[in-house]
């Protein structure tokens, strides 16, 4: 299984691991299939959404198992 790290954007992550969605969505990251998930990062979608990026890892990671 591949690792999903701060600096994958958004959709890179979701194509390593769906499982992450529900996290996504939680945080209110919704639109998961808009350009900027193409583009953005995890890191900055945090910091536009007021996330700390180290929390929202460890929330990914406990997420898939990791």
């Amino acid at each position: 299984m591949a690792t999903i790290t701060k600096d994958m954007t958004i959709a890179q992550a979701i194509a390593t691991d769906q499982n992450i969605i529900p996290v996504l969505l939680d945080i209110g990251m919704h639109c998961l299939g808009c350009p900027s998930a193409q583009a953005e990062t995890l890191e900055e979608a945090a910091m536009v959404h007021g996330l700390d990026i180290d929390d929202l890892m460890d929330r990914i990671r406990e997420q898939i198992g990791e």
